[in-house]
């Protein structure tokens, strides 16, 4: 496919953190003040995006920058709890010794990325462009892309959300849904991305063949 640069999302794309997001949020929503949600209805909210999501729990969006940062502090509290999904390490390894350059732009902090990484998985990522606010992901790639020396359509963005798809395509980056993460596969495939993977062995097979 021509890729040079595989641009990855880490929560619930290279890091399992579902379980981990789950046991906090309601104690965050208490202290920020917007709705609480039983299991049933957390789990419900995987099929809508993240605007919708933000309508239907009350949150205010001048609140969100504040959130962000502190679900920051709390994965940096966390991070001993938070895995990476089975085969990451691999997969990072196989991609890196094909030649492709790897990036991540994330919400979450650099620092915390690094930490879940691990020292060996954290090295094979040549760029990160981390803190992102929840729609601010745009202008991440774009950093990534000129810090990498990369044309946009050399480059493909790896995610699990809707905003990762929307974030990418915008700045004219293929883009990956991947199903393992938080977004349900329907509502990710209704943003018509490039590629579809449902394991990490579909990526491997489709950018480093």
């Amino acid at each position: 496919m021509g890729y040079r640069l595989i641009i990855f999302d880490f929560d619930g794309t290279l890091a399992d953190s579902a379980d981990w997001f789950r046991g906090v949020f309601n104690d965050v929503a208490l202290r920020y003040g917007f709705r609480t949600v039983s299991a049933e209805e957390l789990e419900s909210l995987r099929g809508q995006d993240s605007r919708a999501i933000i309508t239907r729990l009350g949150v205010p969006m001048w609140k969100m920058p504040f959130i962000a940062s502190h679900m920051r502090k709390l994965v940096a509290r966390d991070a001993h709890r938070i895995p990476l999904f089975p085969g990451v390490e691999a997969m990072l390894e196989q991609l890196q010794a094909h030649g492709l350059i790897l990036a991540v732009v994330s919400s979450n902090s650099e620092e915390n990325v690094r930490r879940v990484l691990g020292p060996v998985a954290s090295a094979r990522i040549r760029h990160y462009a981390c803190g992102a606010g929840i729609f601010g992901k745009r202008a991440k790639f774009r950093k990534v892309l000129k810090a990498a020396g990369v044309r946009p359509s050399e480059a493909l963005s790896v995610g699990d959300e809707v905003r990762d798809i929307e974030a990418a395509a915008a700045e004219g980056i293929a883009t990956a849904a991947v199903t393992w993460g938080y977004a349900t596969e329907a509502l990710l495939r209704s943003r018509a991305p490039t590629l579809v993977f449902t394991r990490l062995d579909d990526l491997l097979r489709a950018v480093a063949a």
